[in-house]
C-alpha cells in the first residue's frame, strides 16, 4: 500500500492506494485520508484506511480455492474413499420417486429460508393446488416455484450457463417477487445477518456479480471431466452462496443448481433437511473461511443416507 498525493487550489489531498492482482485483472483500491494532513494525523488514518482496504480485498477475492488453484490428489482420493465408505449407488429415480423427492425437497428447502407451510400442506399444494387460507401466498407460489424448477433440471442438458441460473430463479419467484430472474444491479449489495443482527455473510460487491459467476462457470466446465460430481456440485454450491448473485432467493436457487450438477454427473439429488440446517449453515462457513469442502461433500453423503431410506 502506497500514500498518493495532489495538488488542488493550493492544497494537498492525500489518498491510501492498493493494487492487487486476481486472475487476469489489476484491481485499485484508493481511500481518502483528507487535506493537508499533518505527518501524525496521516500516520493516523493510514492505518484506518488499511484496515478498510484489506475487508474489501476480502470481498474482491470472494473466489477462493480450489477455483485458482488445482485440487490436490490427496483431496481427490479423501472423496473419493467417502463415496466408497457411503456405498453411494447411482440410481435413477422413477416418477413416483420423483414427485416424492420434489414434495420433500421443495418442503425443506422452502422452510431453510422461512416458509411456514407444513409438509403436509406442501404436498397438498403440489399435488393437488389446495392453497391453504391462513398461509402467505408468497410461500403458495415458492412451493410451486420450486417443482417446477426441479422438472426444468430433469429436463435440461445444461450444466450450468448464466442463462440457466436466471432461468431456475424466474420459475422459482416469477409469482413471488418482481426482480425473479434479475442479478443484483450495480449498487445492489447484500448482507445477510442472523435474527440477532450478526453478519454471517456479504455477497460479491454487485459489480463484480457477473465476471465472478463466470469465471465458476468456466472453473466447471474445464474440470468436470477430472474431478468427482459430488466435488464440483459441492464447489459451485459453495461459489454461488458466496457470489449470492440475486437480491433475495440465493439459497433456494443455490441448492436446485447444486442438485443440477449432481443429475448431470449421474448422481441422484440430495435433500437438505431443515434438521440440519445449522449443520448446512457451518459447511457454508467453513468453505467461506477457510475454503474447506470437505464439510458441504460429508453433509451431502449424510442426506443421501437418509433420502434413500425415503425414496424406495
Amino acid at each position: 500500500m502506497y500514500i498518493e498525493k495532489r495538488k488542488y487550489y493550493g492544497k494537498t489531498k492525500y489518498w491510501l492506494s492498493h493494487s492487487f492482482r486476481e486472475g487476469g485483472k489489476i484491481h485499485k483500491i484508493r481511500k481518502l485520508l483528507g487535506v493537508d494532513l499533518t505527518k501524525d494525523k496521516l500516520e493516523e488514518r493510514k492505518e484506518r484506511a488499511e484496515n478498510l482496504i484489506l475487508e474489501e480485498i476480502n470481498k474482491y477475492k470472494i473466489i477462493k480455492d480450489p477455483l485458482h488453484d488445482k485440487i490436490s490428489k490427496e483431496e481427490i482420493e479423501f472423496i473419493k474413499r467417502l463415496q466408497a465408505e457411503a456405498n453411494l449407488k447411482v440410481i435413477h429415480l422413477s416418477e413416483k420417486q420423483w414427485k416424492t423427492f420434489s414434495e420433500i425437497f421443495s418442503y425443506n428447502t422452502n422452510a431453510i429460508e422461512g416458509s411456514e407451510l407444513s409438509k403436509k400442506e406442501t404436498k397438498e399444494v403440489i399435488e393437488k393446488g389446495v392453497w391453504p387460507v391462513e398461509k402467505s401466498k408468497e410461500d403458495i407460489a415458492e412451493a410451486l416455484g420450486v417443482n417446477e424448477a426441479i422438472k426444468l433440471i430433469r429436463k435440461t442438458k445444461e450444466h450450468i450457463s448464466l442463462d440457466l441460473i436466471k432461468q431456475i430463479h424466474y420459475i422459482v419467484f416469477k409469482n413471488s417477487k418482481d426482480f425473479a430472474g434479475e442479478l443484483r444491479k450495480l449498487g445492489q449489495e447484500v448482507v445477510v445477518r442472523t435474527g440477532t443482527g450478526f453478519i454471517v455473510h456479504e455477497g460479491a460487491p454487485s459489480s463484480r456479480v457477473i465476471t465472478l459467476l463466470n469465471e465458476l462457470i468456466k472453473w466447471y466446465n474445464k474440470h468436470k471431466s477430472e474431478y468427482p460430481g459430488i466435488l464440483l456440485a459441492s464447489v459451485i454450491h459453495n461459489q454461488f452462496e458466496n457470489i449470492h448473485p440475486f437480491a433475495d432467493g440465493n439459497g433456494r436457487a443455490g441448492r436446485i443448481l447444486l442438485n443440477n450438477i449432481l443429475l448431470k454427473n449421474n448422481l441422484p439429488p440430495v435433500n437438505i433437511d431443515i434438521k440440519n440446517q445449522a449443520e448446512y449453515y457451518q459447511t457454508l462457513q467453513s468453505y467461506e473461511k477457510d475454503g474447506n469442502i470437505r464439510p458441504t461433500i460429508e453433509l451431502i453423503l449424510k442426506e443421501y443416507k437418509s433420502l434413500s431410506k425415503i425414496i424406495k
